[in-house]
């Protein structure tokens, strides 16, 4: 009888591991989407098309990237949650992942339960930025300067971007008074401060470098806790205000549906991080728009997912932010 039973219990079990263990085993037979949940020309969208170009000839099927904008990253990113976990459909997301948990009643995913974590890629500086015309050079000048010109504008690439989080984190920790110019993309940030439109902006150092050399944009302070190689001579906003504490940091990962199988997830997480050690790619494809490769197990990208919520909780309730 005990035989019986053992013998039964070994072969579910057998049968249970086939069955997981199969799809992995056949994976890839087919292409791969990675879906950018953000319009062509950011970050999001160069990492996905940089791993696309590499991992194509190592996995043997075609990487196609496809951008889902709409609704601050949510159109791309339920996409993705919604498909079936077979690691076809990859996400190339941002921190916005879990920072739509507090600009967004009713958001239509759950940042955690929904995906499983691949590997965090990068990381990428922010900057507070100003147009050279205006009088100021340092974080002490320019909080000054809020302060005595109450309703200054500060442009960013989105409500519930870190754009928007580090210029309210900079509000409640001064105490200034500055106004929210929401923009349909990072894009449209360069020309507003090329043309004054915009009082000043905390954004990706990315497309504001060539302006900076050009002196008709000047770098203020870093808004990342450590300051960056690209900038060596400009503080970070904490040590410079000084605000001590103050720190946003942007990252992006790759994330799958909840569900995939663990070797898939290993054999992506495998072959992503050689690419983020590839010093071709890092020289010429990430460090030249300011991006740091970063690289990491499943579990560490989900401990900073976790970490982000407790977070981004304290800064939207300390700047009185609720979800519509």
């Amino acid at each position: 009888m005990f035989l019986r039973i053992l013998v039964a219990s070994s072969l579910g079990a057998l049968l249970a591991f086939s069955a997981g263990e199969a799809p992995a085993q056949q994976w890839p037979s087919r292409p791969i989407r990675f879906t950018v949940p953000l319009p062509p020309g950011g970050a999001n969208d160069l990492l996905a098309r940089v791993f696309a170009e590499r991992l194509q000839p190592v996995l043997g099927q075609p990487v196609v990237v496809e951008n889902k904008p709409g609704a601050g990253g949510n159109v791309g990113t339920e996409f993705v949650g919604k498909q079936a976990p077979d690691g076809y459909s990859l996400l190339l997301s941002s921190n916005t992942h879990v920072i739509n948990v507090y600009f967004f009643s009713k958001l239509p995913y759950d940042p955690i339960k929904d995906f499983e974590p691949v590997t965090l890629v990068a990381t990428i500086p922010f900057v507070l930025t100003v147009n050279s015309s205006l009088p100021v050079n340092d974080m002490k000048e320019m909080i000054a300067y809020l302060r005595s010109h109450p309703g200054s504008t500060y442009g960013t690439a989105g409500i519930g971007t870190p754009h928007h989080l580090g210029a309210e984190l900079l509000k409640t920790m001064t105490g200034v008074e500055i106004t929210h110019v929401p923009y349909k993309g990072a894009a449209f940030l360069v020309p507003a401060l090329l043309t004054s439109e915009i009082t000043f902006s905390i954004a990706s150092i990315s497309s504001l470098v060539p302006h900076f050399k050009s002196g008709k944009l000047r770098p203020i302070a870093v808004a990342n806790e450590t300051r960056t190689p690209l900038l060596p001579d400009v503080p970070t906003m904490a040590e410079a205000g000084p605000l001590p504490g103050y720190a946003i940091d942007v990252w992006f990962g790759v994330l799958a549906p909840a569900g995939t199988p663990r070797p898939i997830v290993d054999r992506l997480n495998r072959e992503i991080n050689k690419v983020l050690q590839d010093p071709e790619v890092v020289k010429n494809r990430l460090n030249s728009v300011g991006l740091s490769p970063v690289g990491t197990t499943p579990e560490h990208y989900m401990e900073v997912m976790k970490a982000d919520l407790v977070r981004y909780a304290k800064i939207t309730k300390d700047a009185h932010i609720k979800p519509d």
